[in-house]
């Protein structure tokens, strides 16, 4: 009996009757170019302006475009799964909702609770990134923000642990995350014109970047292309290639957020799929033309700084580009910010619909339409990790929460298909049961590659989850009673 509970599977036409009620309704605004523009803005970010050199230095050199482009593919196996999900599953939750359909409220609850991992967590690790960015900006202007008030006032070292930096709050990652808080609460329609345009500025800047890029292109900057192995595993050669696109499954973090959407999007059934995979086409796109002129612009063994793509900018004399790519970072960052919180504060929403977090988050504010108190307290504690804690403790978690979530969506997909193949699917994914089996293979063979301490935070954070359920959330759920 206790088993069945957990196993409790959520009827799709109860969440299609969900969304029909006016009092729990969120806004339907957003479409097809909003959804892709929501993808770009979760998506470009840090990766392309840190990893793409650090990755080439590092690991693939030249080759690091093969590295973006296997990447990609990786995560188009798993975008192809989500686009088939959000098609069928129309609602806000992404893979938590996903989960609950298919595989039952237990697995719901284990990846609406991993989720935290990469939306809360991660727009914190972005905000601190955003904070050195910013103040890097101000600087050239002649305005100086104190050490003490832009830096974490803690560190882990290795060998004494919690280290105190003398510092007291990282004040300018903790505003840009109430921003951006205070502009989801005000409505879907206004965060989404933001972020279109915070997309449009960054875009613009790396096309900028590459137009100019062209005509101070090396070609013997490329060559090797393939820069022979050194004898160890991942560091150039073929490994290093494969090392590479490891490393930089981090820049692409991101598309799965336009799913938490869909219950603010027009006909989901037909645009949750093309802003899934076109943000993922397009930042693909982007990121494996910047890094082949970036790579061409400057030899790969120079690129092993915090802005590579300043570095190349700095070679070609134009002074006033530094600045632009600075700008173009800023808006990069902020708009990842903006979609990882909407993204988060959906799934709480989620969640409190279904019983197993407090109603009061589930409440829609009803003026502006938006499940306010949930953005509110996604944005306060997002506010305080990222002015506390640095950045590296904060985005540990990230890549192996993402990838859990991936996991569990690709096997979502093969379950469906097999115990409800009657139901409607607007998208299917091409190429069954082989794209959601490598989807899940690949996804859980990069999780294995982690490192031994990720995974036991990993642990403790899921066991953290799992007394929170057993006994709070089990006990009121709707549909396990």
């Amino acid at each position: 009996m206790f088993l069945k509970r957990l196993l409790v599977k959520k009827p799709i036409a109860e969440l299609e009757k969900e969304t029909e009620e006016k009092e729990h309704t969120l806004r339907r605004v957003l479409g097809p170019l909003n959804l892709i523009s929501l993808g770009i803005g979760a998506i470009i970010g840090a990766g392309i302006f840190v990893l793409t050199g650090q990755a080439a230095a590092q690991y693939a050199g030249p080759a690091v475009v093969v590295s973006f482009i296997l990447s990609g593919i990786s995560c188009a196996l798993t975008a192809l799964c989500y686009a088939e999900m959000a098609s069928m599953v129309p609602v806000a939750g992404s893979a938590y909702t996903y989960a609950y359909v298919t595989l039952g409220e237990f697995f719901a609850w284990v990846i609406g609770w991993d989720l935290i991992l990469e939306y809360l967590f991660g727009a914190s690790t972005v905000a601190v990134g955003w904070s050195g960015y910013m103040v890097s900006l101000l600087k050239d202007f002649g305005i100086l923000i104190p050490d003490w008030l832009s830096n974490s006032p803690l560190v882990l070292d290795p060998d004494l642990g919690w280290v105190k930096t003398g510092a007291v709050i990282n004040l300018p990652a903790v505003l840009v995350i109430l921003g951006a808080t205070f502009l989801l609460v005000l409505g879907i329609r206004e965060s989404a014109f933001i972020n279109n345009l915070v997309v449009f500025i960054k875009i613009l800047v790396l096309l900028l970047f590459i137009i100019i890029g062209v005509f101070f292109i090396n070609p013997q900057n490329w060559s090797p292309f393939i820069p022979s192995n050194n004898g160890a595993f991942g560091h150039f050669g073929w490994s290093g290639i494969l090392r590479g696109a490891g490393v930089i499954f981090f820049a692409y973090i991101g598309f799965d957020a336009v799913s938490t959407a869909a219950q603010e999007t027009l006909n989901p059934q037909r645009n949750m799929p093309v802003g899934i995979l076109g943000s993922l086409g397009v930042s693909t796109l982007l990121y494996v033309v910047v890094s082949m002129v970036l790579t061409g612009m400057v030899r790969y063994d120079r690129l092993l700084v915090p802005d590579p793509i300043a570095v190349a900018v700095d070679s070609t004399g134009y002074i006033w580009l530094s600045f632009f790519v600075k700008v173009g970072a800023v808006a990069g960052l902020s708009s990842v910010i903006l979609v990882m919180l909407l993204g988060q504060s959906r799934i709480f929403y989620s969640m409190a619909r279904d019983g197993l977090m407090p109603k009061k988050f589930a409440l829609v504010h009803p003026v502006f339409r938006t499940p306010y108190i949930t953005t509110v307290i996604t944005g306060v504690v997002a506010a305080f990790l990222a002015g506390i804690f640095p950045i590296g403790i904060l985005g540990e978690l990230v890549s192996i929460g993402t990838l859990l979530a991936f996991v569990i969506v690709s096997i979502g997909v093969l379950v469906l298909r097999y115990t409800n193949p009657e139901l409607r699917r607007p998208f299917k994914t091409p190429l069954f049961p082989l794209v959601p089996v490598l989807g899940a293979a690949i996804s859980l063979l990069q999780m294995l590659s982690l490192p031994l301490g990720t995974w036991l935070r990993l642990i403790i954070w899921m066991f953290i989850g799992f007394l929170i359920y057993f006994f709070y959330g089990s006990r009121h759920s709707l549909h396990g009673r």
